[in-house]
């Protein structure tokens, strides 16, 4: 074989556990687990991990901080069911998420829902249902007004502000600038003034919703943003028609991927959040402060596994073809807010030791060069049957990704 060059590898993984030159899952062999689940491609989501992420937080937090799970980060029911017994709370980004948390037995009082573009319908079923709503334009502040008094229910209700700041070096900014996210900051006192004209009978007001930005790993970035943002809630809640009672600081915490990254440093971010909620305590005495975390929470428990089809060198370049793709792991293939492609972190999951090592490259089963999961990665040498595996693919993976694209079948998931 031609010699390649060797791209850079991915940040150390170490979630997972490897016995006997496989790797475990939920306490399972890898080709148990896919013996079990019946066929490739699938996610697996290991729930001792997603325990430990949680334990982890919790200690490293102080306990005032309420911990709620953003669901558009992974809204299989059966993880989210098992995730509200270990939050506070849930963020819902829809209608059918709500469905999802409160069927998983979520208390409403501590779901709350975003998004820029809610319908009608949506904020007619988040009335009814009694959860708070982060209310991102003046035509919702009417809207909810309106379906209250169909209902004969208040409408709980938070203002979330698009700030006029960013999170520095974070994957994608949520916040500063023009945003099509919440109200922005010098618009909210007017938005606060028409909250209270509806009354408390129609629109019962609790609090702000403040999210910078998220896929961040620099400590003092979240630290630096969430001391913004406690100020700036703090300066806005001088126009608020009632008492602040909810603060949502928002998230940002990141997961590594990539050559060089590292785990976030908690430490820092559990001081800074201390001294907040002490400050709170004096001036912001009825309020409970929340962050809400999603990638960050379940994306090092998730594995996406794949079974190599067929094994071909094209002018020397070795690929693996494999019977997943970009319609099951769309992030994998770096067409979800990729700029420059980098590899996920990959393995040969049956083969962690392994005596022969080949340069290879990972593609799926779709019929264009997009469909790429690994780009000319050192991995163990792999015959057809060999189950390949994508570590960090418990956010945003199936739920992100164009399953219905070129008409292949949809992936399995399941937790174990």
């Amino acid at each position: 074989m031609v010699a390649e060059k060797v791209l850079p590898m991915h940040a150390p993984m170490n979630m997972f556990p490897v016995d006997a030159g496989e790797l475990m899952v939920g306490g399972m062999p890898l080709t148990q687990l896919a013996a079990r689940v019946g066929r490739t491609p699938f996610y697996a989501y290991d729930r001792a991990l997603l325990e430990r992420r949680v334990g982890e937080l919790r200690a490293a937090l102080p306990p005032a901080i309420k911990l709620h799970y953003a669901m558009k980060a992974n809204p299989m029911p059966a993880l989210v069911c098992h995730m509200a017994g270990l939050v506070d709370g849930i963020d819902v980004a829809s209608g059918g998420e709500l469905k999802v948390a409160l069927d998983a037995g979520t208390d409403p009082h501590e779901v709350s829902f975003a998004g820029p573009g809610k319908s009608c319908g949506e904020l007619r079923q988040a009335v009814a249902a009694g959860i708070l709503i982060n209310i991102e334009s003046f035509r919702e502040i009417d809207e909810l007004a309106a379906l209250s008094q169909e209902l004969g229910l208040p409408a709980r209700v938070a203002v979330r502000v698009n700030p006029d700041f960013e999170l520095k070096s974070s994957g994608m900014k949520m916040g500063g600038g023009p945003k099509q996210f919440g109200i922005d900051a010098e618009q909210v006192p007017q938005a606060l003034a028409e909250i209270g004209r509806h009354g408390s009978s129609r629109l019962a007001f609790e609090g702000f919703h403040l999210f910078a930005g998220s896929q961040n790993l620099k400590a003092a970035s979240i630290v630096e943003a969430q001391c913004k943002s406690y100020e700036l809630a703090l300066r806005l809640a001088a126009h608020a028609p009632t008492p602040v009672r909810f603060l949502n600081l928002g998230g940002g915490f990141g997961i590594p991927y990539f050559p060089g990254e590292q785990r976030l440093d908690l430490a820092p971010i559990g001081a800074n959040l201390a001294a907040l909620v002490q400050r709170a305590g004096v001036e912001l005495p009825a309020a409970e402060l929340v962050i809400e975390l999603g990638r960050y929470l379940v994306g090092e428990a998730g594995i996406y596994v794949t079974r190599v089809v067929d094994r071909k060198l094209s002018r020397g370049q070795l690929f693996l073809v494999v019977d997943g793709g970009l319609h099951h792991h769309l992030s994998a293939s770096g067409n979800f807010g990729q700029v420059i492609r980098k590899n996920y972190p990959v393995t040969i999951g049956n083969h962690m030791v392994a005596p022969e090592m080949e340069i290879a490259t990972v593609v799926g089963p779709l019929c264009t060069p997009l469909d790429l999961l690994a780009d000319r990665m050192e991995l163990a040498r792999a015959e057809p049957g060999d189950l390949v595996v994508i570590f960090q693919s418990g956010a945003y993976g199936a739920s992100a990704s164009p399953q219905a694209f070129l008409g292949h079948p949809a992936v399995v998931e399941v937790l174990v």
